[in-house]
Formats: structure tokens, sequence, C-alpha cells
């Protein structure tokens, strides 16, 4: 039976004033790294459990930023001694997300699934679900409701490579990601589409559809305590 793929979550230190900085004038600065890391925490838990389940341990993460100055800065490194901690390299975005496939698969190239920091709804399972689509597909891309995406799993690390020169953090983000597989002859299909968190109406959205997590919790805290301040 062929191993799954590799787990990998690309993130970045929620440090006030660094992180989510379209939530910070409604919540706050403080409040929206917190909510960040409340969504990396939650992240994590989905990605280790997901590695455990399809036996590829442990979770890589491909982190930039300093965690010395981050919101649950305590929390976060209890998390990632469960996970492979790499640095990330590349000057630009789509280099580094193609450089974070390469490192996270490792010498034999394989399988790697890789998510962000900002869909704190998704659980292990579903992880699960999209890797095993790789077994009828060369490339997995999970849409995001903004145009972008919040998942690429490729059979072969090395057709991450397409993503370099794709604009990111555009509308058209996801269907460029997808032109650029297709260019280098990968088929792909598609995961579940889903909404990531940037604004204060995609943090609501997201907490009342996932209200056991973290991010939840935090958006209510946030949401009181911005309520109180005026």
């Amino acid at each position: 039976m062929n191993a799954g793929p590799r787990i990998l979550v690309v993130a970045k230190a929620p440090v006030p004033g660094q992180a989510k900085t379209r939530l910070a004038p409604a919540v706050g600065a403080e409040a929206a790294a917190d909510l960040a890391a409340a969504a990396l925490l939650d992240t994590l838990d989905a990605a280790i459990e997901a590695a455990q389940r399809i036996g590829r341990e442990p979770a890589v993460v491909a982190l930039t930023g300093d965690l010395a100055d981050a919101a649950r800065s305590l929390a976060i490194r209890a998390a990632l001694r469960y996970c492979r901690v790499i640095g990330q390299r590349g000057a630009s975005f789509d280099a580094r997300l193609a450089a974070a496939h390469v490192a996270a698969a490792g010498s034999d190239g394989g399988p790697v699934l890789q998510i962000g920091m900002d869909t704190p709804q998704v659980d292990a399972g579903l992880l699960q679900r999209c890797a095993a689509q790789l077994s009828t597909a060369d490339a997995v891309l999970g849409p995001a409701e903004d145009g972008g995406w919040w998942l690429l799993a490729v059979r072969r690390a090395a057709m991450a490579e397409a993503l370099r020169g794709v604009v990111m953090s555009s509308p058209r983000t996801g269907a460029l990601s997808r032109s650029a597989l297709q260019a280098r002859g990968c088929t792909v299909i598609g995961a579940p589409r889903l909404r990531d968190v940037d604004t204060i109406a995609d943090a609501q959205a997201v907490a009342a559809l996932a209200p056991h997590t973290r991010f939840a919790a935090a958006f209510a805290l946030a949401q009181l305590t911005a309520a109180v301040a005026s």
C-alpha cells in the first residue's frame, strides 16, 4: 500500500500588527493576532491528526516570523513539538510555497498535501478525504470563496513548482494555479470549496460554521471586548 502524502502547513507567526491586518480595524491588532493564533492551533490539530491517520507522521510546518513576539506563543510551541518545523525559503510567496512542498517531501520527493492557517474549520477527516483523492489525480486543489485556494495536494512534490510565477492573493489565484498545473501535464480535481478568514465577515461566518474551535471562542471574546470598548 502506498504511503499517503506528507501533511504540510504553511504558516506565519501571529504577531500583533502583522497578522490578520484586515481584521485589525474591527477588533484591534492584539485580538486579530489572537484570532490568527487560534486559527493556527486549530489547523495544527487537524494536520497532526491527519498525519497520524494516513501514516505519514510528523506533520510538517513551514514557518516564517518570530514566535517570541506571537500571540499564544507557548501553546503554538507546544503544538509544534509534534511537527517537523522548516523555514520558508524564497523571495516571493509563490516561490516559498513551491520550495516548502519539496522540503516537506524530503529525499523521496513523494506526495504532499498543503494547507495554510486561514481555515480553522478544517478537520482531520476532511484532510484525509482530500489526501485519498490523489489516488485518481496528480493534484487536488481546494478552492476558496474569494477566488484563491485553501489546499493543494500533489502526487509528486516537484509538481508544486507550477506555482512559481502564479500571482497569489488575487481573485484569480485559484484559476491561475489550476491552469499552471494543467500546463505541466497534471490532472487536477477539486476539493470542497471553503471560506478562509481575511475579513470580519469571514471570521463571523467561519466561527458560526465551527463553533467548537479555538477560533470561534477567540472570535466571541474579540466581539465582546470590542463591544465593551465601544
